[in-house]
């Protein structure tokens, strides 16, 4: 039995005016902040919203081996980057004129779960993209049960007596009334598998639903990985896996030294400064790169360093430490 008739469809969708005015604009801001006020499509200058992708990497939900796929292609990324802004554009401003509100809600309730998965675990403060993440889902899915109403586009054209308007697949795409038998099942379920979205991403991102709360925006970790030392060459695997994504880890020192803390050779600040880029090999479009006063490691960045010792191996073992500005130090034995 229906709960729901036309009349009140169009009511609900009415009170949702509001919310989806700033919901598609949300979107909609996105395309115009990348290509209008300042063009972020651009792979080669600062402010690439690849890089700004990069970051989201290193613990993304689901979705990592995609994230990782597209960063290791600069021009599968570029593109990706052009048509999720596209398709930012088109959702946001639909929903802002309420024009095919059901289909536009569909594509809020995705880029949404795109965000949320992909960097809901990004957040220095206020869990900024996990809060988006959620409300986008939520919204998108209350949208598709509400459709528009007045001051829609759909409700205008109806009025109009369009003719597209008269068809059923138009309360499916558009706004009206929705020709489901029992609509509960669907809000109770829908609801509630939100609700335990939200806790669970809630709790793998942050443990904020029990256990011990933990945030990794705060402060950057590397980690390393294929620690050798042959020759007159060192080299390593460092990946940047937490921290911060508007500023990278700025190391100042990166030193060999034994078990028992002595330090056979140091690179400090001013050295890797002036380190060579070939000496670099960076995986991703995220790329460690010597900086004013320091070595720069963006979130998400991935590379392989070589480095000259001017000192032959001591032939005993070898401790690596990377010293950041902060004062935080990562250790990995030599082989």
């Amino acid at each position: 039995m229906q709960i729901f008739n036309k009349q009140s469809y169009t009511t609900a969708g009415f009170f949702t005016l509001g919310l989806r005015l700033v919901i598609g604009w949300t979107y909609f801001s996105a395309f115009w902040r990348r290509l209008i006020l300042e063009n972020k499509l651009i792979e080669e200058e600062a402010g690439y919203i690849g890089v700004k992708f990069n970051h989201f990497l290193p613990n993304a939900l689901g979705i990592k081996p995609l994230i990782e796929y597209l960063v290791t292609h600069p021009e599968a990324l570029w593109w990706s980057m052009v048509i999720f802004t596209i398709v930012e554009a088109i959702v946001g401003l639909f929903i802002m004129l309420g024009l095919f509100t059901r289909l536009m809600s569909v594509g809020v309730f995705f880029l949404a779960m795109g965000i949320l998965l992909g960097s809901g675990w990004i957040g220095t403060t206020c869990l900024d993209e996990w809060q988006i993440g959620v409300l986008g889902v939520a919204s998108g899915f209350m949208l598709f049960l509400t459709g528009g109403g007045y001051g829609s586009l759909d409700y205008y054209f109806s009025k109009k007596g369009k003719a597209f308007t008269t068809k059923k697949w138009f309360s499916y795409l558009g706004s009206g009334e929705l020709y489901i038998k029992n609509l509960k099942p669907i809000v109770f379920i829908g609801s509630f598998a939100i609700l335990f979205l939200t806790l669970y991403t809630n709790q793998v991102f942050h443990g904020g639903v029990f256990g011990t709360l933990h945030n990794k925006s705060v402060k950057p970790k590397l980690e390393l990985a294929d620690v050798t030392w042959h020759g007159d060459k060192l080299e390593f695997e460092v990946y940047r896996v937490e921290g911060a994504d508007v500023y990278g880890s700025f190391l100042i020192g990166v030193q060999l030294e034994t078990t028992d803390g002595e330090i056979l050779y140091k690179w400090d600040g001013e050295a890797l400064a002036k380190m060579e880029k070939d000496n670099i090999n960076n995986h991703y479009v995220a790329k460690v790169a010597p900086g004013k006063h320091s070595l720069v490691i963006p979130l998400g960045a991935k590379a392989i360093m070589t480095f000259n010792p001017e000192i032959p191996h001591p032939g005993k073992s070898v401790v690596l430490r990377l010293i950041d500005i902060s004062g935080l130090e990562w250790t990995a034995e030599v082989n």
